[in-house]
């Protein structure tokens, strides 16, 4: 059998075939997850942490010094999302992909976007800026966008044995995605609806002065889409 009549049965296979889906109640890990058709739904927030301008970094630094700032950025920002109970689940160069689910999970995700934006302005940047005095003089600015959002996904595995991983298919993980795609000063966090509607925690900021912390709503256009929106630029220390 030749590549393209693998390809073609490999093909049949997938779209001929019904879906075996469970319920999931925890984040499946990639062996949770049958390779063959296997599915696990999951009514979780999903939020994408994207750090900006990677094509410049990548440009007009040294390789190392890019991978030096590169990796400091997603080394905070891996830490923030663990401490605040989201489980990694997938990396695309300088972006991050982080899962959410169980009581609370709503509250999680924004208090860790807020997080995600101290570390990255009041720690990643000045250590960065300190050590590696080529991207101060150069003017290149460390920062990011993190994009919220939550409803059903399924969890599944593409590729092939071998080489394969996990995939999280629905709205809520491209619309995050989208979202973190966002550069648009000062605002580092975007949100859906959905998500700020049931925010209780992390809607108002700590302390005797509470104030909202987010911005909104606004209309947008994501991936086609006229969506309801909101922005924040806050910072919360871990």
């Amino acid at each position: 059998m030749g590549l393209a009549d693998e390809i073609r049965k490999a093909v049949t296979d997938v779209v001929c075939s019904d879906w075996d889906i469970r319920k999931g109640t925890t984040v499946p890990e990639k062996e949770d997850v049958k390779l063959k058709n296997g599915a696990v739904e999951l009514d979780a927030v999903y939020l994408y942490a994207d750090m900006a301008d990677s094509t410049g970094l990548a440009r007009d630094f040294s390789r190392t010094t890019a991978a030096k700032v590169m990796r400091s950025y997603l080394d905070a920002t891996c830490r923030v999302i663990r401490a605040r109970g989201g489980e990694i689940r997938s990396f695309d160069g300088d972006r991050v992909m982080a899962i959410f689910i169980g009581n609370g999970r709503y509250d999680a995700a924004a208090r860790c976007a807020l997080q995600i934006n101290y570390v990255v302005s009041q720690i990643v940047r000045p250590k960065v800026e300190d050590n590696l005095p080529s991207i101060k003089s150069k003017g290149f600015i460390v920062k990011h966008c993190v994009g919220i959002d939550a409803g059903t996904a399924l969890v599944v595995r593409g590729g092939v044995h071998g080489t394969n991983d996990l995939a999280s298919v629905g709205r809520a993980p491209n619309v995050a995605a989208k979202l973190s795609d966002i550069r648009n000063d000062p605002w580092r966090t975007y949100i859906t609806q959905i998500v700020f509607n049931r925010l209780i925690d992390a809607k108002y900021s700590k302390g005797s002065k509470r104030e909202l912390m987010w911005e909104g709503p606004y209309s947008r256009d994501v991936g086609g889409e006229n969506m309801t929106v909101y922005k924040s630029s806050w910072r919360s220390e871990p």
